[in-house]
């Protein structure tokens, strides 16, 4: 395991999304701290759109509040949204995929059913349809289980193939023979060689959650009473700022959730290089 994260540290990929991830993760949870986030955001401070100044560096939006509070809010709200995706539709994803896998026979014929069923039903018309069915109940939370609960699918399918090819091994033909039951084998023979995986799983999930969010957010279907990069766009959208060229109030927010995704495909990407080991041939 040192062996392989020094090789991750070799790799300028990782380095530089790691870099730009922990940067986005510093600027949400310490922002607050020295940018009146809860104030700014919620406040009329100016006109609308006003420009830039020292006590707004990046103007106002269309009701004059601090662009830069509801960046930093928009990016907690994002993240947040994304981590909770990512922890739903991983821990679906694995555990469907893990036991089909593994167990093989009836269940792996099920539980595979099930999967290529939510394969096949485009998540996004999902989205749509349960966030307008939910209306005024729109929270960050709700937001992130509904998308983990559509995300997990793929997940599933990619831990399936993975689980299968262990199920072969001598290490797991040795555990039977002890007595060892399939849960035990799971865990401790099965598991731990896939938990690599398992985090670039979470890793593209948590970005597939952000990316959901907004998208959703940007058709007015997102949480109510929060502020998120798609929320950002959507009122900008709605109140002129692309007719009358007002580019602030979109580039801004395009360039962090911009930033933020491709930070989290660099360091997948970085990882799968050092894990698989055909990659690195």
């Amino acid at each position: 395991m040192g062996k392989l994260l020094r090789n991750l540290l070799k790799s300028p990929m990782f380095v530089i999304g790691v870099s730009i991830f922990v940067l986005t993760l510093l600027i949400a949870i310490f922002g607050p701290l020295f940018y009146n986030v809860d104030t700014h955001a919620r406040d009329i401070v100016a006109g609308p759109y006003a420009g830039s100044s020292s006590a707004h560096w990046l103007g106002t939006d269309h009701l004059g509040r601090d662009y830069v509070s509801l960046l930093i809010a928009g990016l907690r709200s994002s993240l947040y949204v994304g981590f909770v995706a990512g922890i739903i539709a991983t821990t679906i994803g694995v555990l469907i995929g893990l036991f089909g896998g593994f167990r093989g026979g009836w269940v792996d014929e099920v539980l595979n059913m099930l999967t290529n069923i939510f394969i096949v039903i485009p998540q996004f018309v999902i989205l749509v349809l349960i966030s307008s069915a939910v209306k005024d109940g729109r929270s960050l939370t709700l937001i992130g289980l509904i998308i983990g609960l559509t995300a997990w699918s793929w997940s599933a399918r990619a831990v399936r193939a993975q689980a299968s090819s262990l199920r072969s091994r001598d290490h797991i033909a040795l555990a039977r023979l002890n007595g060892a039951s399939t849960l035990t084998i799971v865990i401790k023979h099965v598991l731990p060689y896939l938990l690599s995986y398992v985090f670039m799983v979470f890793i593209m999930q948590v970005s597939s959650g952000i990316l959901s969010e907004a998208s959703i957010s940007m058709i007015g279907l997102g949480p109510v009473d929060s502020t998120s990069f798609g929320i950002i766009l959507n009122q900008a959208k709605d109140n002129g700022a692309l007719s009358d060229s007002i580019w602030i109030a979109f580039i801004p927010a395009t360039i962090v959730v911009t930033l933020t995704v491709f930070a989290l495909y660099l360091i997948n990407t970085s990882m799968e290089g050092v894990f698989n080991p055909r990659l690195r041939k």
